[in-house]
């Protein structure tokens, strides 16, 4: 199996508001079949009914409101771009769970829960390269194998 992330899917339990806050961060979308697609750099992002989702994978449905176990990171090329982003989602309806501020290696980050409590972290690591189409390049860690 190739070690790649070709779709994210998100279980929400508004369709109509989840495409409204994506859309107002930027990220526009094609409703298919009660399923909103977003080409996000070199996957996709996928807006999906949480029981629908559940039910599809076969995973149960926990408590409404708990932290569901993903955070999504979405990486950028400055500090300011950090700070942008953050203010966006904050305004588009996102409760910033961690202001912006300097990390514990030497990048700068803030996180957001969307309105469906999915976490998002907009990071700006000096030590990753974001390729010219927006693909993360990750470093060679300790000089091991990739």
């Amino acid at each position: 199996m190739e070690p790649r992330i070709s779709l994210v899917t998100l279980g929400v339990r508004d369709l109509a508001r989840a495409k409204r806050f994506y859309a107002q961060l930027g990220w526009h979308g094609q409703e298919v079949q009660e399923t909103v697609f977003v080409q996000a750099g070199p996957l996709a992002l996928v807006l999906w009914d949480r029981e629908k989702l559940a039910r599809d994978s076969g995973a149960a449905v926990g408590p409404t409101g708990g932290f569901g176990g993903i955070v999504l990171a979405h990486n950028v090329r400055s500090q300011a771009e950090v700070d942008e982003i953050v203010a966006a989602a904050r305004d588009a309806g996102a409760t910033v769970t961690m202001p912006p501020a300097t990390t514990f290696y030497g990048g700068y980050a803030g996180a957001f829960a969307d309105p469906d409590g999915h976490v998002w972290e907009i990071a700006h690591n000096p030590g990753f390269t974001l390729a010219d189409d927006g693909s993360l390049v990750l470093p060679r860690f300790g000089g091991g194998e990739p």
